[in-house]
């Protein structure tokens, strides 16, 4: 058993989840690229509620690993499970990049952040 990438989920409200390096974590080992995304889920939209989605990746800037996936909001625990996979197997983020966008839905996030929001090492 691998406990390097193992989920984790506060089931709260909205709910949180977190796979893999924290961007702290990152930080310590070299060169790291995080991109985020904020927004208002369509779903909550409808209902006129304020609830909001933060998504965060943190990419190794050199081999271009995801090297962890962190959300707050509806389906976190869920979105983030999905991406434990893809984290465990070694995709990169040219492989999120190249991934088509479902939409309408929040996990699209993950496939469409394209510009690093801060930059370390």
């Amino acid at each position: 058993m691998n406990h390097t990438n193992v989920s984790s989920a506060v089931f709260c409200s909205p709910p949180l989840a977190s796979v893999g390096l924290t961007e702290l974590q990152a930080q310590k080992i070299g060169q790291t690229d995080i991109f985020t995304s904020q927004f208002r889920p369509m779903k909550k939209a409808f209902v006129k509620s304020e609830e909001r989605t933060y998504m965060k990746l943190v990419v190794d800037r050199k081999s271009n690993r995801v090297l962890g996936a962190h959300m707050s909001g509806a389906d976190a625990p869920e979105i983030i499970q999905s991406l434990a996979i893809a984290i465990s197997a070694g995709a990169t983020k040219h492989d999120f990049d190249r991934t088509m966008a479902l939409h309408p839905t929040s996990a699209e996030e993950f496939v469409l952040m394209r510009n690093p929001t801060r930059t370390y090492g």
